[in-house]
């Protein structure tokens, strides 16, 4: 392209250089050689006026006497001593009498142009090649009279090669001064020519680094011609495209970053139902790998019929779309859809948004069956209460047997009521952060002892093998003491009461990566597959019959996770139908700086919850 662009402007300057000096060289020629035929023809008009032809006398014209004949030479050969060419020519064209030539041997002159222009009107001129001499030359004739009424052509001549030779003397002095202007000119042009084509090469260099994306300004070269201010110009749209990118670039990567990092679904459909983005949380919502690729079918990669329906609804021409599906089978997650109309000049599509409400459902269904069991926990005693304490009043209080029976059984749904307040308060401090635990190093032998010393003798009394099994040099657990036996009784109460006689209970711990983890094993009825993942669930029963028979109220597992977690650990089930559960339980082996951590984590979030149960001081 430099090349190409070098030899036209080159060759443009130097055809336009030539053509002007042709144009000088003609036009000079012609100007000049019309200035020396001008100047010719006023030389031998003056010398015809100054030849006294007039002045002479003969007897009889055309002269035909020899006297006549000699006058007529002798004028003719002194006119020609002013170096012109003379002829006499009679009116009808005969040449009587020339300076070069005999008159005998020449043709009429009665066609000659500047004989007929001066017979005509008194003088002629023209230029041509003479017949007689066999060169060109430049006649200028004029009519005299000749003894009052006789006309006779008087005709000068000069040849033309003087002025041919000043004109070939001029014209190559002018050729040669051409030819040293146009090697100047030609090498002028040259260097400009290149100059140019560098400067045109840098700017489409330039051109072509800002379309790779490189926005380095482009140097001034200081000529301060348009050029320079196309640079200029060009520098000033490369920084703003610069700015322009960087703006977009960033806004982009920043709509990418918070897409990406959304646990909301969100995925960008247009008008052929063809996905145009997706991102992560839309495929892991979906269940797939990867997010799809732009421009997959939304019926290949959507399988929820009321998603589909709904995109469709939008296309239709509704703005806005909510409904709400469901994923999975066993562990099924709900999720409340938002399709919105987009539309950007004659492009329109739709905007899909997946809200994870699968936590709001649980809740929803937790506060069901907690509204559902507590109000059925509370029923059971308070009717026995209430029916028993009527039977009372309409008599049987007078009936010594019947009322201590009556009595004992008010008493007894009175406690179970008391212990079912007991464990909502507790579950109601855990829930509003005003669990309070003394963090103390905790041996982990002693506090196992316990636990099993008290379960021994229930166990016992059900005809139970309750053994314990514990290595030796545990490292102690950062706990509340109080609190971790409450959860490891409830654990032992718990495979007591679902063990049948002649089971067998292994209550163990063992320290694994910075935790000790107890278990409480038992061979007793095992939990469903099903039922483990809601077991620590408030409320939640497998055999509700035989927890109420028992006592129970539903929240002692619930009780445990919540206070475990409270101590930085977890608690999870493996069991298995006929041949009985596992109850593990993680508790931290004993950091004083984490534990000084956790303790002022926990003491904070005791004084706020505090502070906002406070009633509001007048």
């Amino acid at each position: 392209m430099q090349r190409k662009l070098f030899w036209k402007l080159a060759l443009t300057f130097l055809a336009l250089l030539l053509s002007v000096l042709l144009a000088v060289d003609f036009l000079a020629e012609r100007a000049l050689r019309g200035t020396y035929q001008s100047d010719v023809f006023n030389q031998l008009k003056a010398i015809a006026r100054v030849l006294p032809f007039e002045q002479l006398h003969f007897s009889s014209f055309p002269p035909e006497i020899p006297e006549d004949l000699a006058v007529l030479n002798h004028w003719v050969a002194n006119a020609a001593k002013s170096g012109a060419r003379i002829t006499v020519i009679a009116a009808d064209g005969r040449v009587i009498a020339d300076s070069q030539s005999e008159t005998q041997t020449m043709e009429s002159h009665a066609d000659r142009p500047e004989v007929l222009e001066a017979l005509r009107s008194g003088a002629g001129k023209s230029t041509r090649t003479s017949v007689s001499v066999k060169q060109p030359l430049l006649y200028y004739a004029e009519r005299h009279y000749l003894s009052g009424s006789v006309p006779v052509v008087v005709r000068l001549a000069l040849p033309l090669e003087a002025v041919d030779e000043t004109l070939g003397n001029f014209r190559r002095n002018l050729w040669l001064w051409s030819l040293l202007i146009l090697i100047v000119a030609g090498a002028i042009s040259l260097l400009v020519s290149r100059s140019f084509t560098e400067r045109v090469e840098r700017l489409r260099e330039f051109s072509r680094r800002v379309a790779e994306g490189d926005f380095r300004p482009l140097p001034s070269d200081g000529t301060g011609d348009t050029l320079e201010a196309l640079g200029y110009s060009l520098n000033q749209t490369a920084a703003r495209m610069d700015r322009t990118i960087r703006t977009l670039t960033e806004e982009r990567n920043l709509s990418s970053a918070i897409l990406g990092s959304m646990v909301e679904g969100v995925a960008v459909v247009n008008g052929g139902e063809r996905l145009v983005f997706a991102n992560p949380g839309f495929a892991s919502i979906l269940g797939l790998d990867v997010p799809p690729v732009s421009g997959s079918a939304l019926l290949e990669v959507v399988r929820q019929t009321e998603l589909i329906e709904a995109v469709r609804r939008v296309h239709a021409g509704e703005p806005r779309v909510e409904a709400e599906i469901v994923t999975g089978t066993l562990r099924q997650h709900f999720f409340a859809a938002t399709v919105a109309a987009v539309r950007a000049g004659d492009t329109s599509g739709a905007v899909i948004v997946l809200h994870d409400i699968t936590a709001l459902r649980k809740l929803e269904r937790i506060r069901r069956d907690f509204v559902a069991n507590v109000s059925h926990e509370f029923r059971t005693p308070l009717t026995a209460i209430q029916g028993f304490a009527e039977t009372l009043l309409g008599g049987a209080v007078n009936d010594p047997q019947n009322r201590d029976r009556f009595l004992g059984i008010i008493l007894e749904h009175a406690r179970r009521l008391a212990r079912l307040t007991e464990d909502l308060l507790k579950l109601s401090q855990m829930d509003a952060e005003r669990l309070e635990l003394e963090l103390r190093p905790v041996s982990v032998s002693q506090l196992v002892e316990s636990c099993y010393e008290t379960a021994r003798h229930r166990a016992a009394e059900k005809e139970l093998n309750l053994s314990l099994d514990l290595p030796e040099r545990l490292p102690d657990v950062s706990g509340d003491a109080r609190r971790l036996q409450e959860v490891l009784q409830n654990l032992l109460d718990n495979a007591i009461q679902y063990t049948l006689p002649g089971g067998k209970i292994v209550l163990s711990a063992e320290a694994k990566n910075e935790e000790v983890i107890f278990t409480v094993a038992d061979t007793g009825i095992g939990i469903p597959q099903a039922d483990q993942p809601r077991i620590f669930e408030r409320f939640y029963r497998v055999d509700v019959a035989r927890s109420r028979e028992a006592g129970g109220t539903g929240l002692g597992l619930a009780i445990a996770k919540h206070l475990i977690e409270g101590h930085g650990g977890r608690i999870w089930v493996e069991s298995e139908v006929g041949v009985g559960s596992k109850f593990h339980v993680s508790v931290p082996v004993y950091d004083a700086e984490r534990s000084a951590a956790r303790a002022a984590a926990s003491t904070a979030g005791s004084t706020r919850a505090n502070r906002g149960s406070l009633p509001a001081s007048s």
